[in-house]
């Protein structure tokens, strides 16, 4: 059994070593050796804090808390200082080990290098910050000027512009150019979920709270912490939903389902929506008090077709972007591409045109994008199928693409597909069965459009 433990031990990417009760080290496997930079050899009977001078080992050792509690320590996140001098981000976990007498003989410590995780979390921050967001419209520059100010302050923020605009990028880069960069951001998509999933979502629940509550569970608005929570298509939650978010943005507490408790919230808040949220508070749709609530700071990102002095500088960042995500080369666009991309309305916003972007680099072999590499509802006519059947036939396609991207992003969930789409459920429901879009069986329902 020891061998098949050594063996197992020595296999695992996380390192792992164990204490006896004067803080020696015993065991150091292999994966140890190489996160730490220390042989094995020079590790054992040191003092652990000798080996890893990390940042928990004055005032937050997981490893000392577990031997004096007797209970275990998980993911705890710290510092190592490996053999060359580097900072190491880990995440810790520590349990005691005891004797054949049940006496604590010592404690054992598993340590996993997080450093990829952080690089990718500043990849993230850096691909979302202010100067990453373009532009020369003078709507645009308005917007940027005013972004310091609000990226510095609590206040919540609404919002609001087209499907596609890119409101999550200006709610990261708010997030990202202010004090709270360095702590969670987190999305929910408001829209997509049903009330109850929504509540334990936002909320949390407590174990027993409902059938498969196994476990206390914390709700976004706790798991962003001092961070920043985005909710997406406020617009569209319920009236019982906006009397809890309500009470929980007045208050600045929430109370998970299944109990009475409260939990404070220092979350900052920003809203997003496609709707005229004013309007729907004028039809008795959307909560007055609430809309006041989440309006403290309104900006309005306007559509592509509104700045399309912009789809040059747009169009060579999207190259720029997808090219390395794809491992080519930076590839360039026929000039006779940009009066084609200024003409059109752009439904789909930066969205449509990151698409487009993508799709054009992959059929494209050579470095330069042309038209051939253009969808049919962007080209000229006289580019297009001659015949008025051959045009009709590449519109329907470009409305069946659209339609079928929609109802892909959404989980083939027809009204959610249907507001991103911006037209009305029953219209999609007719436009699917005009042009034969099929789906697949969902709660037993037909796969055909009904």
């Amino acid at each position: 059994m020891e061998t098949i433990t050594e063996a197992i031990l020595e296999s695992i990417s996380e390192g792992v070593f164990a204490v006896d009760r004067q803080w020696r080290i015993t065991s150091f496997n292999r994966a140890a050796e190489e996160i730490t930079g220390i042989p094995r050899a020079e590790a054992l009977g040191r003092q652990c804090s000798e080996v890893f001078r990390s940042s928990m080992c004055e005032v937050a050792c997981a490893l000392r808390k577990s031997m004096c509690t007797g209970k275990p320590v998980r993911s705890q996140a710290g510092y190592i200082v490996n053999a060359l001098g580097d900072r190491i981000p880990v995440s810790v976990s520590t349990a005691v080990l005891v004797d054949e007498n049940g006496n604590v003989s010592g404690g054992a410590e598993t340590f996993r290098d997080m450093s990829v995780v952080e690089r990718l979390k500043d990849q993230l921050n850096s691909r979302y910050g202010a100067g990453d967001l373009v532009s020369r419209s003078s709507a645009m520059q308005s917007l940027f000027r005013l972004m310091p100010a609000v990226a510095s302050s609590p206040s919540t923020v609404l919002l609001q512009g087209e499907t596609g605009t890119g409101k999550e990028v200006f709610a990261r880069a708010i997030h990202s150019e202010g004090p709270r960069a360095s702590e969670p951001f987190i999305g929910v998509n408001c829209g997509a979920l049903p009330d109850t999933l929504l509540e334990s979502e936002l909320f949390g629940y407590r174990k027993g709270a409902f059938t498969g509550a196994e476990r206390n569970r914390d709700g976004v608005f706790i798991s962003a912490g001092k961070g920043t929570l985005f909710l997406d298509e406020i617009g569209e939650i319920s009236p019982a939903m906006q009397v809890r978010l309500l009470r929980v943005l007045q208050e600045r507490a929430v109370t998970p389902l299944g109990t009475s408790s409260s939990l404070p919230v220092s979350a900052r808040v920003i809203c997003a929506t496609n709707r005229d949220l004013y309007q729907m508070v004028e039809e008795g749709r959307f909560r007055s008090d609430l809309y006041y609530r989440i309006n403290v700071v309104r900006m309005v990102i306007p559509p592509l077709r509104e700045r399309s002095e912009d789809i040059p500088l747009l169009l060579k960042s999207l190259l720029e972007k997808h090219c390395l995500a794809q491992g080519r080369d930076t590839m360039d666009y026929d000039p006779a591409l940009l009066p084609l991309l200024i003409g059109y309305s752009w439904p789909g916003n930066v969205r449509e045109l990151e698409n487009l972007v993508e799709r054009a680099i992959l059929l494209t072999s050579g470095n330069v994008i042309g038209l051939d590499s253009l969808p049919p509802e962007i080209l000229p006519q006289s580019a297009c199928p001659s015949s008025s059947t051959d045009l009709r036939s590449a519109r329907e396609e470009a409305e069946k693409s659209r339609i079928l991207a929609a109802l892909s992003s959404n989980n083939f969930n027809r009204e959610a597909a249907a507001r991103e789409l911006e037209v009305h459920k029953t219209t999609l429901y007719r436009r699917m069965k005009t042009l034969g879009i099929p789906l697949p069986e969902v709660d037993g329902r037909s796969s055909k459009a009904t």
